[in-house]
C-alpha cells in the first residue's frame, strides 16, 4: 500500500466520521447491512489462534497452519494497512417464511431428501460479496483519489470474526460464529484493508448468557467448549474441505447432510431475528430446495458442472459430492429400506473410482432395523430447546 501523509492530514477526526457515515450509505446501496471500522492492533487473539492450531483442531486445512499468525496481523498479509473496513451481508433467502427454522428441522427429518446448507443453495457469496466489495471501495476511491487497499471475502489468512467483533458487527458465540441481536447469524463477512486512519467503531457485548444449545444440538460433538471447535468433527468440514475418507464413526452422525450444516444455527435463540437478504443471489436454486437422492444421483459430471456453475458447491467436485452422497444414502437406508435406492447404489459400484467405492459399500452395508427407529435429526418439535440469553 503506498500513503499520502499530506492527504491524510487533511482529514480530520469529523471528515473521517463523515466519511464512515458516506461508505454505510453506500453499503446499503450495495445490499450490505452493516459497516463496521476495526483496528489492526490483534495481538491478544495470537494465543487463542496459536492453540487452536497446535491442538490440530484445522485438520486437514494445512494452510491454516502456514499462513500461522499472518492471521491475526493486517498489516503484514497488507503492508500498510491501518484499519479494517467490515461489512455484513444477510443470506437467508428473501422469501424465508417466519417459520423457516422449524422447516429446515422437518427437511433434517426426511431421510430421502438430501439436505444443502442454506449459505449454498443461491449464487457463491464469495462472487457476490467480492464484487460488492470492490464497488464499495472504488466509490471510496473516487472521493478520495487512488488509495491503497485490498479486498477480502474468505479468501485470505484474515480474521474476520475478530475483526467483525472488534468492529461493532456482533460478538463472537459460542459455536464460534459472529451473532447480532437484530440479525442472529446468518450473514456472511467481508473486509477491506485501507491505509486511512478511520475512526473505529465501538465493540458491542456478548449475550449468549447461559445458554449452550449450539453446544448440544452439534450433531459430531465438534465444538468442544464454547468458541472452541474441532474442524475434525465438524460436518461442514468434513463434506466441503475434507478431501479424503470420512471417517467411519462420523458417518451415521451426518445424516442427511450432503453439504454443509446449519444446525447450531437452527438452534440458536438468536435466528428468530435473523434478516432475509435484501439481493436475490441467495435465493435458492429450484434443485437446491429439497432434493431426493434419486434425483441427485442421476447427475453424472457433466451435468453436476452444470447445476452448480456460480455455486459454492462446485469448488468441491464431483468426487466428493458424490462421497457425501453415498454417506447420506447409507444413512437414509439404515433407517428406511429403499429397494430403488439400493439398487442404484449398486449401479454406481461399476464405475466408481477408490475413494467413492469405498464409501458405497459402506452406505450398501446400512439396512433399517425390522422396527422402525427413532430420527437420527431432530425435528421441528423434538428440535433441543433454547431460550434467548440476554
Amino acid at each position: 500500500m503506498t500513503q499520502s501523509p499530506q492527504d491524510i492530514q487533511q482529514l480530520n477526526p469529523e471528515a473521517l466520521q463523515t466519511l464512515v457515515e458516506q461508505l454505510r450509505t453506500w453499503a446499503r446501496e450495495l445490499g450490505f447491512s452493516q459497516i463496521g471500522v476495526a483496528d489492526i492492533d490483534l495481538h491478544d487473539a495470537e494465543p487463542g489462534l496459536q492453540a487452536w492450531l497446535e491442538a490440530g483442531f484445522h485438520g486437514s486445512m494445512h494452510y491454516m497452519q502456514t499462513h500461522g499468525m499472518k492471521r491475526a496481523r493486517p498489516a503484514e498479509l497488507v503492508p500498510g494497512t491501518l484499519r479494517v473496513i467490515t461489512a455484513r451481508m444477510d443470506y437467508l433467502p428473501r422469501h424465508s417464511p417466519p417459520d423457516w427454522q422449524a422447516l429446515e428441522w422437518q427437511g433434517l427429518a426426511d431421510p430421502q431428501r438430501a439436505q444443502v446448507s442454506i449459505y449454498a443453495r443461491g449464487r457463491d457469496y464469495h462472487k457476490v460479496l467480492r464484487s460488492r466489495l470492490q464497488k464499495l471501495a472504488d466509490r471510496l476511491a473516487q472521493t478520495l483519489g487512488p488509495r491503497g487497499y485490498r479486498v477480502f471475502t474468505d479468501s485470505a489468512p484474515v480474521l474476520e470474526v475478530e475483526l467483525a467483533s472488534r468492529s461493532g458487527i456482533g460478538w463472537r458465540g459460542k459455536h464460534t460464529l459472529t451473532l447480532h441481536r437484530d440479525a442472529g447469524s446468518m450473514f456472511f463477512l467481508g473486509e477491506i484493508y485501507i491505509d486511512l486512519p478511520l475512526p473505529i467503531s465501538a465493540p458491542v457485548s456478548a449475550h449468549c448468557g447461559q445458554c449452550r444449545a449450539c453446544l448440544d444440538a452439534c450433531p459430531t460433538g465438534a465444538i468442544v467448549a464454547p468458541q472452541r471447535v474441532d474442524a475434525r468433527r465438524c460436518i461442514s468440514y468434513l463434506t466441503i474441505e475434507h478431501e479424503g475418507p470420512i471417517p467411519v464413526d462420523l458417518r451415521p452422525l451426518i445424516g442427511n447432510r450432503l453439504y454443509g450444516c446449519d444446525d447450531c444455527q437452527l438452534i440458536c435463540p438468536w435466528n428468530k431475528f435473523a434478516q432475509p437478504s435484501t439481493v436475490a443471489d441467495f435465493d435458492p436454486r429450484p434443485e437446491m430446495r429439497a432434493p431426493s437422492l434419486m434425483q441427485l444421483w442421476a447427475w453424472d459430471e457433466a451435468e453436476f458442472l452444470r447445476r452448480t456453475e456460480g455455486s459454492a458447491i462446485r469448488r468441491i467436485g464431483h468426487q466428493r459430492w458424490q462421497r457425501n452422497l453415498a454417506v447420506v444414502s447409507g444413512n437414509a437406508l439404515a433407517r428406511q429400506e429403499n429397494p430403488a435406492l439400493r439398487a442404484l447404489l449398486h449401479q454406481q459400484l461399476a464405475s466408481a473410482s477408490e475413494l467413492l467405492a469405498e464409501h458405497l459399500h459402506w452406505a450398501l452395508a446400512q439396512s433399517a432395523p425390522a422396527q422402525s427407529k427413532g430420527l437420527d435429526a431432530p425435528t421441528a418439535s423434538s428440535a433441543p430447546s433454547a431460550t434467548r440469553a440476554d
